[in-house]
């Protein structure tokens, strides 16, 4: 038996409809009739009467909720999706939008899924070893090839927030709470919590979180399974699935239910007896389908092409300072973004900033229902993993105190590619999943204080809550793909296994060049670009941002940041028309409205010679000078 059943004292079929909280709503604590044959809460507003009224009702106004919600936090976004997005870092969703270009073209000309050479030509990029969100990126082909890759990175965003709340809801209100709205108070939080927020703007494969509650909840089936197999192989299509949308985010929850099972077993050892047998042949059969399902990627990731070992030191001693927890994200209501500087390594991180009413409120709530085993194991869990979201050094407004308990862990196999401050995800899954048992405590109180209970409790989540509620997503714009591209232009000179180098070339500060690529489905190939590669081009080296080191590419990185143009000599001319020549280029193409495009224009030509203006583009025909006998 798990822990929530042993809260709720479900009925002992692990797949009944309704889950471990199989009665009706008319069976739920605070929805019975009184004495008089009236609602108790007969007094409320018709809105709360409609929610009430049916289970099926109530389930829709909460997935319609989240869905609003997540219109609302990605409005601006919908309002041009390919000229708007996040500031600060619009590398990321260049990324992904070139991800799921290239999905594109595994569906439609069967391209292989795990490698591929459009950019970083001619070396490519392992794209198992950067989550390329085939999983995502598959369902969303008709989106992309109809609307475009942008317009699908904005879906996959809202979609990603409210999936994950009405997954969370699903699984709550069937296995874990008896009252509905206690689990979309749970479910709302791990679906819109500011860390969720954070990675909005940038990462859809982080927020697309709607598989886990399905994992979690068949890890714990398995703990009392009568047929562990068949249960062993349904966790494992789930582990393969989220796979394929972000590894990180499965080994987390690995981890989560490694430590919650551990204790829970430290509390009631007596349950291993029952247990162990279920859980150790469910866990069998799942590595063993999911390792066979997963055996030939995990390959091409750790030994394929292109593969790296870890991350880079910058990002591995990514770490939360303990401020963090107690200051509101910067996509919140009362977030402020000045005020988060040296709090998270970025602002696409900012994965605790709970605020202090809701960190007071989640250890009242800990103190409150302490006698229950469920929320002692969740309470270790959530402390557990936001020591570990420190990372190697522990800090306190950004003042270094201590070495944190990471710096033992981070070099470990698997986990030297872990982001550490990311562990402070699975703290708030923790909070959330603590909100919904309190919110189900307070409306299962049948004594004379229940109405007071409510309201302290009502008046604890609006203050925990409304500091942290989201806004709508900071928004920049982005020049506009070059007519040049769109209007196909560019067929005229570049060939199936030749590049076009953009201006600047492209790497993790200047990922133009990807969307433009993404907007033909990848119909061209480009060097560079923003990716995670070994450190020296070697498979097994530690990973690094971007490829080999180029002249070229940082001659015009420098001209277009100081918009000085130098005096090549000789050895730079030859330095620079070889790395042409490497790339196999056949034009080289600068936007006239890219910044400081004077001093660019004028640095090309002492390279390649003279360029002409072409639609809104200056285009050098390099193809004489790269061919194989030049």
């Amino acid at each position: 038996m798990t822990p929530a059943e042993s809260r709720v004292e479900s009925a002992p079929d692990a797949d009944a409809p309704t889950g471990s909280a199989a009665v009706t709503s008319d069976d739920r604590p605070g929805t019975e009739p009184d004495r008089r044959g009236a609602p108790v809460g007969g007094r409320l507003v018709a809105v709360a009467r409609w929610w009430r009224s049916t289970p099926r009702r109530q389930d829709l106004g909460a997935y319609g909720v989240f869905l609003l919600a997540a219109l609302w936090v990605t409005s601006r976004i919908w309002v041009d999706p390919a000229g708007r997005v996040a500031p600060l870092y619009t590398s990321d969703p260049a990324q992904v939008q070139f991800f799921l270009a290239h999905s594109v073209r595994v569906v439609l000309h069967g391209e292989f899924p795990f490698y591929t050479d459009q950019f970083n030509y001619p070396d490519g990029v392992n794209l198992m070893a950067n989550t390329a969100i085939l999983a995502l990126g598959i369902p969303m082909v008709p989106v992309t090839l109809l609307f475009g890759p942008a317009v699908s990175f904005v879906v996959l965003v809202t979609l990603g927030l409210a999936g994950t709340a009405a997954a969370w809801y699903h699984v709550l209100s069937r296995h874990v709470v008896r009252v509905r709205l206690a689990a979309a108070v749970g479910a709302w939080f791990c679906g819109f919590s500011p860390g969720m927020l954070s990675h909005a703007s940038w990462h859809p494969n982080i927020i697309s979180q709607f598989l886990l509650p399905f994992i979690v909840w068949r890890v714990l089936v398995l703990t009392r399974s009568t047929r562990p197999v068949r249960d062993g192989v349904l966790l494992a299509l789930l582990v393969t699935a989220q796979a394929f949308i972000n590894e990180e985010i499965l080994l987390f929850t690995a981890l989560a239910c490694g430590v919650f099972l551990l204790a829970v077993l430290a509390q009631r050892r007596q349950l291993w007896s029952a247990a162990w047998r279920p859980l150790a042949t469910g866990l069998a059969t799942c590595a063993l389908l999911a390792g066979a399902l997963l055996a030939y990627p995990l390959f091409i990731q750790f030994a394929g092409p292109m593969a790296y070992h870890g991350l880079s030191d910058a990002v591995r001693d990514y770490g939360n300072d303990i401020a963090a927890f107690f200051a509101p994200g910067s996509a919140t209501l009362g977030g402020n973004e000045g005020a988060n500087v040296n709090l998270a390594p970025n602002y696409s991180e900012e994965n605790a900033f709970f605020g202090w009413s809701l960190s007071l409120l989640a250890v009242g709530i800990v103190l409150w229902l302490r006698r229950e085993v469920l929320v002692r194991a969740l309470a270790v869990t959530g402390v557990v993993f936001a020591v570990l979201s420190l990372g190697e050094r522990v800090s306190w407004w950004d003042r270094d105190l201590t070495t944190g308990p990471w710096d033992l862990l981070v070099k470990l196999p698997l986990l030297d590619a872990v982001v550490p401050t990311r562990f402070g995800l699975i703290t708030t899954v923790v909070i959330g999943i603590l909100l919904a048992l309190a919110v189900e405590r307070a409306w299962s109180l049948r004594s004379a204080e229940r109405r007071t209970v409510r309201a302290l409790t009502v008046a604890g989540l609006v203050l925990a809550l409304l500091p942290i509620a989201p806004m709508p997503l900071t928004i920049t714009s982005r020049p506009a793909v070059p007519q040049f591209i769109t209007a196909d232009r560019w067929r005229r000179y570049v060939g199936p296994d030749q590049t076009l180098v953009s201006v600047p070339v492209p790497s993790m500060g200047n990922t133009y060049a990807m969307r433009w690529a993404a907007s033909t489905n990848l119909d061209f190939k480009i060097p560079g670009g923003y990716f995670l590669a070994p450190r020296n081009g070697v498979t097994g080296d530690p990973g690094r941002f971007g490829g080999r080191p180029s002249g070229f590419g940082d001659l015009l990185a420098e001209v277009a940041s100081t918009g000085r143009t130098p005096k090549l000599n000789d050895r730079q001319r030859r330095r620079c028309l070889d790395e042409l020549r490497h790339w196999r280029a056949a034009i080289v193409v600068l936007p006239m409205n890219e910044q400081n495009a004077e001093p660019l224009r004028r640095t090309v030509e002492q390279l390649v010679g003279p360029g002409r203006q072409e639609l809104d583009v200056w285009v050098w025909d390099v193809r004489t000078l790269t061919a194989r006998s030049a």
